[in-house]
């Protein structure tokens, strides 16, 4: 009995249309992407960290690293403010990522059924107490892992870039010290999350809250600062005692103090609108 053969172009096309073909999770990455659209764009969010970064936010003034994500959790766009990558610390890029998805996951919309029915606006730096040994949400910082396929993918060169190779992905990761916010636009919409790193955590919150401001999406509904113009902002009540190096947060929400210009820069941060 005599088989018939496909041609060899036949073969090798059918193969190469199935190499190809996106998987169901690459399309549910790209149809998630509709929510950066909400969002800044790569220029915006350069513009704003750049501008953010030459203010005086603490005493390295290194530059920075900055990245948004979605409600998704896919990443939007990933900025740097040097001349080149490689004069920020390149570690910090992914742990830009890393707040970003933090300040994202662990906050909260408006729901009326809840305690907080406005929404809960938490940066990263608001959760290193409870994250410590002892703490509340001790091992919080493990649930999440990151990505590695969607961090370290792609052309270093292209890292910071438009075309940066984490764009589009799902980041994942957690990182509870300063420089991860949430951001809510004038409806007070929860719309994703922004984090910067590049320096002492002190001064990522800086940056970041300023950066935030410029981009028009710190319209924070609640928060557990304390202070009612910023609401989610840094909290330095850590209270050191003799024997016990980490000290004590009376709030619960409370951050370890960096350099001193660092500290004193929180005062001239931006308000909440």
């Amino acid at each position: 009995m005599k088989r018939n053969r496909l041609p060899a172009t036949c073969v090798l096309v059918g193969l190469v249309a199935f190499a190809s073909a996106p998987t169901r999770a690459e399309d549910d990455d790209r149809r998630s992407r509709s929510g950066c659209a909400v969002l800044p764009t790569w220029a915006e969010l350069k513009g704003a960290l750049t501008a953010a970064t030459a203010m005086a936010n603490g005493l390295l003034q290194n530059h920075m690293w900055g990245t948004i994500v979605d409600r998704s959790g896919v990443v939007c766009a990933v900025a740097f403010t040097g001349p080149d990558r490689t004069n920020q610390w390149l570690g910090s890029r992914v742990i830009s990522a890393q707040k970003a998805n933090t300040a994202n996951l662990f906050s909260l919309p408006a729901d009326s059924s809840g305690a907080f029915p406005q929404g809960l606006a938490l940066s990263t730096a608001n959760l290193y107490t409870a994250v410590q040994p002892g703490g509340n949400l001790f091992g919080l910082q493990e649930s999440n892992p990151v990505s590695t396929d969607v961090a370290y993918s792609g052309n270093p060169n292209q890292y910071g870039r438009r075309n940066d190779p984490m764009v589009g992905g799902r980041i994942g990761g957690i990182n509870v010290f300063g420089g991860g916010l949430p951001l809510y636009n004038s409806d007070r919409v929860l719309v994703g999350g922004i984090g910067v790193s590049g320096d002492t955590s002190c001064a990522d919150h800086n940056v970041a809250y300023r950066t935030r401001h410029a981009l028009h999406l710190d319209y924070v509904p609640a928060g557990v600062s304390g202070n009612p113009n910023r609401l989610d902002t840094i909290v330095y009540d850590i209270a050191s005692q003799p024997g016990q190096m980490p000290g004590i947060s009376p709030s619960g929400w409370g951050h370890p103090k960096c350099f001193d210009p660092d500290v004193a820069a929180e005062a001239g941060l931006p308000n909440n609108r």
